[in-house]
């Protein structure tokens, strides 16, 4: 059913959520992982490069610190990963990486926010539904470490 699938992974709560739930699938299917992080290069990222030189290349090794974690979580629990450091708006992102590397699903964090945030930033995972040519599962389990390894 799913044979490849695209785990979003930025290091926050949500996306450790992801990481946890995609690892379980993808250890009971068999499946591949794309472990995906993405740097914004929204304007604020533009606009503190600007400022501070050297800003956005600092940014990108602290995101590629959180990847390589990632990585090494979902091989430690007998995952057969890749992972991919990115540049982009993230929505827009990972819809075209799925696509490229032919996912069948997609997993992604869910990050509560207000109306207003949503109206300002939009949403990922509305984007994603109309975007993805595969599935979406959108992590809301809240699970520790010895739940996930009793799962798998």
């Amino acid at each position: 059913m799913y044979r490849s699938i695209v785990l979003a992974y930025d290091g926050s709560r949500e996306s450790q959520l992801a990481l946890r739930e995609g690892a379980i699938l993808a250890r009971r299917l068999g499946a591949d992982v794309q472990l995906l992080s993405v740097v914004n290069e929204g304007a604020g990222v533009m606009i503190a490069e600007s400022v501070y030189p050297g800003s956005v290349q600092a940014m990108e090794q602290t995101y590629r610190d959180i990847l390589d974690e990632g990585a090494e979580r979902l091989r430690a629990l007998g995952c057969s990963c890749t992972a991919e450091l990115v540049v982009g708006e993230p929505p827009a992102t990972i819809a075209a990486y799925a696509r490229r590397v032919g996912a069948d699903l997609v997993v992604v964090g869910h990050r509560p926010r207000g109306m207003m945030q949503r109206w300002w930033n939009g949403s990922t995972g509305a984007y994603l539904l109309d975007h993805l040519d595969c599935s979406l599962l959108m992590a809301r389990r809240d699970m520790d470490h010895a739940d996930m390894e009793a799962a798998i």
